[in-house]
């Protein structure tokens, strides 16, 4: 990406895309939330914005997600949460395509910031409903995990070959 306002723009379409995913399928898990397709969007934003911006789309998008779900509770806890998992994703990335295949690094990455993101709604949760009866969002939050995964890992690969990013 070479301007500012082509980075701006892509980032706010992807934040717009993250929105929608979460919003478009919504499976209840049993602590009363949802599982999305949004995380696949948020990994889409790891590996295909700068640093800054990858952030901000996810964080936003999925923020904006649950206010506009009615999880206002969840939006400051979602914005850490799904902000993280970008800079994680793309930091292990980072360290590990120099050492082996681009999509081991890919899969590798994107497999630690869905396990952050178990953990982090999970220590989230324990805070409203206690930590034994928030252990039973984990496997929700697993499942939608390798949703994600498997969905923005194709996705990814699309718009790099697309010159999209």
């Amino acid at each position: 990406m070479k301007t500012t306002t082509k980075k701006i723009v892509m980032s706010a379409l992807l934040a717009a895309l993250t929105c929608v995913a979460t919003m478009l399928i919504r499976l209840p898990s049993p602590l009363g939330g949802y599982i999305n397709l949004g995380d696949a969007v948020v990994l889409v934003c790891a590996f295909l914005l700068p640093q800054g911006y990858m952030f901000m789309s996810a964080a936003v998008g999925s923020a904006l997600a649950d206010v506009f779900s009615g999880y206002i509770a969840y939006a400051p806890a979602t914005f850490i949460i799904k902000g993280l998992m970008t800079v994680i994703a793309f930091g292990i990335y980072t360290v590990l395509s120099k050492k082996t295949k681009h999509l081991t690094a890919q899969i590798i990455g994107a497999a630690t910031a869905e396990i952050w993101m178990t953990a982090g709604y999970l220590i989230f949760e324990s805070f409203i409903y206690g930590f034994v009866p928030s252990l039973v969002n984990v496997p929700a939050n697993a499942v939608q995990g390798v949703a994600g995964i498997v969905i923005s890992i194709p996705l990814v690969k699309i718009f790099k070959k697309a010159k999209l990013f």
